[in-house]
């Protein structure tokens, strides 16, 4: 014996930026890891005198990042993706998206939609994805045969469609889904779709099992001026504080969007340690406003990033999304010091893990946690000098120069090259959806 410790995979990079600690990029190092999860983090030269690999990848001229997290997304409605553009938010809803829905959307639609997210996101450097959405079995069979992680949402609304009859309905699929899809890379969710379309009893039912099991409460909240007048008119007071009044304002809660927010309201988020879904594209494209992510931060607030569906956005892209956020938050905050590409990173990694109830699990590189791990290639000459690698991670590279991706130490990506999913399956899927969609829909 040589007494080297035997471990499955070493993988060796340019620099390493960990996220915890905060701020760090460490120079020519490695990453050991063994069945799945990170083992060991230290210098190459010493990796060579303390593992035994069965297989090195040495990438020369990369940077190792934790696997983005998209806190936010529909995934299905890629099968919708530039269907009705250029349209506020409640005309693109109720005249284009809501009747393709209702005419289209079965489990094979989630399922064919889904497995084409998964694709684009595991390009894109995403290991792990919040979705909410219907036919939620069919979104948890796609993540798990491309072997993301996801954080699948027991989607409730308070009307009828293909998938439920009405919200005791959709509760009870959702929980018998949580209950029956018991799998290493899955969490789940409630995903009530919004305060304008779920009641006050519904939420009450959801509260209760949300306490009991102690699984987070996904929902869309302060989008547009159009929702916060129209819950003044109902319910004559503002979304956030009925949810307030009804005791759903918790650690548990990710609240998407956020994009209206009186300096109360952002006391009220962190007296309550609520987590924020920011999306930037998606907030732009409807026209929806920009969500105050400076006051936010001052205040300490989780906030973590997400894409929305690609039918609003009309990409999964979380390098776009971090480098909107910092400019953003720059622009609207007049400070360049705002949000600095080291927190931006963290937003995109970590913040979202932690919403999720997985900051133990992933969203570092840490010893212990899992090896969720993406490669970023800066040989590019649009990536050329570089000297900063975080700097360049948010406000230069995309997501074309993601080359490698691992989930719990399996590679999804090699080469930018998918191992667990059949991009020309995927693309006929996509056209015989894009042909039965095109046929019916107004454009």
């Amino acid at each position: 014996m040589n007494g080297l410790q035997p471990i499955d995979t070493l993988i060796e990079a340019k620099w390493i930026i960990p996220v915890e600690p905060a701020g760090i990029v460490l120079n020519q190092h490695a990453i050991a890891v063994d069945q799945g999860i990170i083992r060991d983090i230290l210098p190459v030269s010493e990796a060579k005198l303390r593992y035994q690999s069965q297989q090195t990848i040495a990438l020369s001229n990369h940077v190792l990042i934790p696997g983005l997290i998209n806190l936010h997304t529909h995934a299905a409605m890629t099968l919708m993706r530039g269907l009705a553009d250029d349209l506020p938010l409640m005309e693109w809803l109720h005249q284009h998206i809501w009747p393709v829905e209702n005419r289209h959307v079965n489990a094979q639609f989630v399922l064919d939609g889904a497995q084409l997210a998964c694709a684009e996101m595991i390009k894109g450097g995403i290991t792990c994805f919040n979705d909410m959405y219907f036919f939620p079995e069919a979104c948890a069979q796609a993540a798990t045969s491309s072997g993301m992680r996801a954080a699948i949402g027991m989607v409730v609304i308070d009307f009828p469609t293909a998938y439920a009859s009405d919200a005791d309905d959709y509760l009870a699929k959702g929980l018998q889904l949580r209950d029956q899809y018991q799998h290493p890379l899955l969490s789940f969710c409630f995903a009530p779709h919004a305060p304008y379309t779920v009641s006050d009893k519904t939420f009450r039912s959801i509260l209760t099992y949300a306490e009991q099991l102690n699984v987070p409460v996904h929902t869309h909240l302060h989008e547009t001026q159009d929702e916060i007048r129209l819950s003044l008119q109902s319910a004559g007071v503002r979304p956030i504080e009925r949810l307030q009044q009804l005791g759903l304002l918790s650690p548990n809660l990710i609240a998407v969007h956020m994009a209206h927010l009186s300096d109360h309201e952002i006391k009220l988020v962190h007296q309550y340690g609520c987590h924020i879904a920011h999306c930037p594209s998606s907030n732009m494209k409807l026209a929806s406003g920009l969500a105050p992510i400076a006051p936010l931060l001052n205040q300490d607030v989780n906030v973590g990033l997400g894409t929305d569906g690609a039918a609003s956005n009309n990409r999964l892209d979380m390098f776009e999304e971090m480098r909107l956020a910092a400019l953003l938050a720059k622009a609207t905050s007049g400070r360049a010091d705002t949000l600095p590409a080291h927190q931006a990173l963290q937003m995109a990694t970590l913040n979202g893990a932690k919403a999720l109830g997985l900051g133990e699990i992933t969203g570092s590189l840490t010893i212990g946690k899992a090896a969720d791990i993406i490669a970023v290639n800066f040989s590019d000459l649009n990536l050329t000098p570089c000297y900063d690698p975080a700097s360049h991670l948010v406000y230069t590279a995309s997501r074309e120069q993601v080359s490698h991706v691992w989930v719990n130490g399996k590679m999804l990506l090699q080469d930018k090259v998918l191992t667990t999913l059949n991009p020309v399956e995927l693309q006929y899927r996509a056209a015989y959806w894009h042909e039965r969609i095109a046929a019916t829909s107004q454009h």
